[in-house]
């Protein structure tokens, strides 16, 4: 392949690997739909190729779709045992964040409520959420009608609306400020805080440090409090479990503030909050390893506050 070839598809390597992502919520399964994509790109007859960018955007996208229509995908991503994989705020993989739109539908919570989508329905909302794509060229990347992606792209907008909790846009200023105040009702060992601090429907998700066979879930606050008390209480054998001592930053996550937990340089922990009305509305407790690899590889590139927790 030639340089000029490799410069084409150079040039639209974030783009794709940002579509990937919203549309397979892994970063790692994003790369390897990105690879896939410049593989085809090189064996193409790219002279015949009118128009690059909307050929390596179909490949990529109905690369996604067939990951996520495979057996093996509908058994790991079965509802209750999956969580998207958190990015660090300023990684290239989440992509345009000009717009509302744009931005919630990378966060943590859309990437969640899009599993209840079909695979088509998903692609034509992520198509025209975030990248703005008229509904005819939607239709031309799906093989579908205008009629139909303007249909699928109604259903998914409603179901994700309809099931969608919290989500407000928060300043820096004020997420550092609420998750300050939730860490330290969390540390002072007084569930009633933490109560006072939950919206009445909040609800909690947790890999259990990657140890559970199936996600946790906590749909009281009463339990919600409970669950974050333990999990923020010091103990040897979770020092052990975690390789050490952790300090405990804010940073934000996927467009939303979150508590991280790092010991020197890698992250071990990510608690990711969802605020409505200055309170919290959901949490998604993560520390399997594999889902926060390229948090911490983006971490290690990053200027961080000084910890909120520096010994634990």
């Amino acid at each position: 392949m030639d340089s000029a070839a490799i410069d084409r598809f150079e040039a639209s390597r974030d783009r794709l690997a940002s579509l990937a992502y919203r549309l397979l919520g892994s970063a790692a399964d994003a790369e390897d739909a990105v690879q896939d994509t410049f593989l085809r790109w090189q064996a193409a007859d790219r002279e015949r190729i009118e128009v690059p960018e909307a050929w390596l955007t179909k490949v990529v996208t109905n690369l996604c779709l067939d990951r996520l229509r495979s057996a093996q995908a509908r058994h790991e991503r079965a509802v209750g045992d999956w969580l998207p994989e958190p990015l660090l705020a300023g990684d290239p993989m989440l992509g345009p964040a000009d717009t509302f739109e744009q931005r919630e539908s990378v966060s943590l919570a859309v990437l969640t409520l899009m599993e209840r989508l079909s695979p088509v329905e998903r692609a034509a909302y992520v198509l025209r959420e975030a990248f703005s794509y008229p509904h005819a060229e939607i239709a031309g990347i799906l093989d579908i009608t205008e009629s139909a992606s303007q249909q699928h792209v109604h259903r998914a907008r409603r179901r994700v609306a309809a099931e969608r909790r919290g989500g407000d846009e928060v300043d820096p200023a004020s997420a550092r400020r609420i998750v300050e105040e939730f860490l330290a009702a969390a540390t002072s060992g007084r569930t009633e805080r933490l109560v006072a601090m939950l919206t009445a429907d909040a609800t909690a998700v947790s890999d259990g440090a990657g140890l559970a066979r199936r996600l946790l879930r906590y749909t009281t606050r009463e339990r919600i409090a409970s669950y974050v008390r333990a999990g923020f209480k010091p103990t040897a054998a979770k020092r052990r479990l975690a390789g050490g001592s952790p300090a405990f930053h804010i940073a934000l996550v996927n467009g939303s503030p979150a508590v991280l937990a790092v010991i020197e340089d890698r992250v071990v922990g990510a608690v990711a909050f969802e605020v409505s009305d200055g309170k919290v509305a959901s949490l998604r407790g993560i520390a399997a390893a594999d889902r926060l690899a390229r948090l911490s590889g983006a971490w290690r590139q990053h200027e961080p506050d000084a910890p909120v927790i520096t010994t634990w």
